[in-house]
């Protein structure tokens, strides 16, 4: 199975309203903007979604806000993981996935795994999993590496295991995917800063925290790279390194919702125990703004 999600994937914030409750219009707005400024995909409930502090509820009503607001406008991927493997096999099995391009799923975090667990624990989510999976590699968060030996065991074993988000901040990891990865398997860049040069050296596209922000310029920056037209792109990169590093200079998603309240999208409440971005922070992202071309 190739893997069909290219150019620039979003992991979409959850808005909330200063009470803490969904803003289900912020979010529907959101949704609007990126779908008209060259957004490809749409990923819910992942990091950036604030997933583990929405309860299940909530996050069934983030996908039919999503899904009312899209329109199947643009393919949607809805992230499921976890470190018990056996709950997140039931949480699969008991969604309706008809409605979604595929799953993101998460390493295991926390239990801090071997190699050969992570192996077993996705074998299980590919066995159970009706729709293409994208592999989900984040060690700041999980405490553990999935290192490109079991990405690439898992992507030649299991035919609905399409990519990985590799989100380690290393090169040399991403260009040993590259280099060894089966044919149409996709090496997805999580990492902002380095997607311009994952996607020069032969990866698939993003998915990104800064985009859904900053979408038609990011998305062209990702296009041009995956074209091979490196000086055009980086003209781009060179443009959003200082917001990049800035939204995650505290915390995300705290960060990049601090950018979006500055553009009217959405307020910046976010859920404890993550706090919302510093004044200091906000007036950088202010005047970065006010200088970008958009």
């Amino acid at each position: 199975m190739k893997n069909p999600f290219l150019g620039t994937g979003i992991a979409i914030v959850t808005p909330f309203k200063t009470n803490g409750s969904i803003d289900e219009e912020a979010l529907a707005n959101i949704v609007e903007f990126n779908i008209d400024n060259g957004t490809n995909y749409i990923v819910i409930s992942g990091t950036t979604g604030e997933s583990v502090t929405i309860t299940k509820q909530e996050k069934q009503d983030v996908i039919a806000i999503i899904n009312k607001a899209n329109k199947g406008r643009l393919p949607l991927v809805l992230g499921i993981g976890g470190n018990n493997t056996a709950e997140v096999v039931k949480e699969i099995e008991s969604t309706d996935l008809s409605q979604f391009a595929g799953i993101l799923s998460v390493s295991p975090y926390y239990s801090k795994p071997t190699q050969e667990g992570i192996y077993q624990h996705f074998k299980a989510v590919s066995n159970a999993c009706p729709v293409p999976i994208i592999l989900y590699n984040v060690p700041g968060r999980t405490a553990s590496n999935m290192s490109p030996e079991t990405t690439l065991r898992l992507a030649n074993d299991f035919e609905n295991i399409v990519a990985v988000k590799e989100a380690g901040n290393n090169v040399a990891q991403y260009l040993n995917l590259l280099k060894n990865k089966p044919e149409g398997f996709g090496v997805i860049s999580g990492d902002d800063d380095l997607a311009l040069s994952v996607a020069l050296a032969g990866g698939d596209g993003v998915i990104s925290v800064i985009g859904q922000a900053l979408p038609k310029a990011f998305s062209k920056m990702i296009a041009l790279g995956r074209a091979g037209e490196a000086k055009e792109a980086y003209k781009i990169h060179f443009e959003l390194m200082e917001i990049t590093s800035l939204i995650f200079s505290e915390n995300n998603p705290a960060g990049i919702k601090a950018v979006l309240q500055a553009l009217d999208l959405c307020n910046d409440t976010v859920r404890l125990p993550l706090v919302v971005a510093t004044d200091e922070l906000k007036e950088k992202i202010k005047n970065y703004l006010s200088n970008f071309n958009k």
